[in-house]
């Protein structure tokens, strides 16, 4: 095995209110968030992980939630400059911070520039105010669009708008009317996924009428034709940018890169080379635990079986566009060709992959069944 390029999570687990369709580990702010109390908290649980690091600096920092933009540009100087000190950065390190646009004043991106943060990336979900209601979202259409031009001024490197499609009583118009007005705002980025209902979610227990199938995969199919003819690049499920801004923290989950984990319920995956393991983390989830300083910050650990490696590999490489690269597959989980000589023979027999020589490549039949792909490797 060998060392792949590591990043890091870092997890803000607060926000104003919970959305209806939110099955991440984010909890509604109640008060004043104990701020300076909750990154000691976070520098301290890197320090626990420093073992993890390997003699490796960061390659990327992903800081989520929750709503991260709820926390100070100071909040995120001191945190940066303590991860600095301690592991390091790679040249060129991408350090991207989720904003809602329900929480940002005028110059606050600038701020986090300043800070050190150079990539924003924008909870947009919709550009129409009935949509964003029934989202349960806190701000309004004119909110994302200032949000947007914030970004575009702030000094960042890049800046990325997450989009939804899909919305409970959306049609075809109104789905590509948000993408065209998403893309009139120039983002370098953008994230564009459908709606899922999640289980132990509000959205699953009183679920809305959502668009049928049929209307789903034609708003896909136009909107990837709109996305495509504005510059965008298809790089991944959700994932299209202009060239050269692709999202390199994601790109790393999705190649079975390594990442720390910190904060509330923050997931890390480590590999080991000289056990021949891949380590998995999770943290704390509940702020209340996970500040209470008679406990460690580790929920649980736990190694990857052997036989579950292959499947977790490729269940992020398939997402990407790009080919999954085989050599890349045996350096990093440890396993040979012979471990999955069967299960590639059937995804290529079912025209779910082609394979030339040094990788394998999804096909569109793939893309699209990629469920069915994937449970060949289980």
């Amino acid at each position: 095995m060998k060392l792949p390029p590591l990043s890091l999570y870092v997890h803000v687990p607060w926000c104003v209110q919970k959305c209806p369709y939110c099955d991440f580990n984010s909890h509604s702010k109640k008060g004043t968030i104990p701020e300076k109390e909750y990154v000691q908290h976070l520098i301290d649980d890197l320090k626990a992980d420093l073992s993890l690091v390997q003699g490796r600096k960061l390659h990327s920092i992903f800081i989520g939630g929750g709503t991260p933009s709820l926390l100070s540009a100071d909040a995120y100087v001191r945190l940066l400059s303590e991860v600095e000190r301690l592991i390091g950065f790679e040249d060129g390190i991408e350090i991207t911070l989720e904003a809602n646009p329900g929480t940002v004043e005028t110059d606050r991106f600038k701020r986090y520039a300043d800070a050190g943060i150079n990539r924003i990336s924008i909870g947009v979900q919709s550009l129409q105010t009935d949509k964003l209601k029934a989202l349960g979202r806190i701000h309004g259409e004119q909110e994302a669009i200032n949000a947007a031009y914030e970004a575009q001024s702030a000094g960042l490197r890049s800046f990325n708008m997450d989009l939804m499609h899909g919305l409970p009583g959306q049609n075809i118009d109104d789905a590509l009317s948000d993408l065209k007005r998403v893309i009139e705002l120039e983002p370098p980025h953008i994230s564009w996924y459908q709606l899922t209902i999640e289980p132990n979610t509000q959205f699953a227990s009183k679920p809305p009428t959502l668009p049928e199938d049929e209307t789903l995969w034609d708003i896909q199919e136009q909107g990837q034709a709109m996305l495509a003819e504005a510059g965008y690049q298809h790089y991944e499920i959700s994932g299209y940018a202009k060239p050269q801004f692709q999202c390199r923290h994601n790109l790393n989950y999705w190649q079975f890169g390594d990442y720390l984990g910190i904060g509330c319920g923050a997931h890390g995956k480590i590999t080991q080379p000289e056990k021949n393991h891949i380590l998995r983390t999770e943290k704390v989830k509940h702020p209340r635990g996970y500040m209470d300083l008679s406990k460690p910050y580790v929920y649980k650990s736990w190694q990857v079986d052997k036989s579950d490696r292959a499947f977790e590999f490729f269940m992020n490489c398939f997402r990407l566009q790009a080919p999954c690269d085989k050599q890349a597959f045996i350096d990093f989980t440890g396993l040979s060709f012979a471990d999955v000589h069967a299960p590639i023979e059937q995804a290529l027999a079912q025209g779910l992959l082609s394979d030339n020589g040094l990788s394998w490549l999804v096909t569109n039949k793939g893309h699209r069944y990629l469920n069915d792909l994937l449970e060949l490797f289980v």
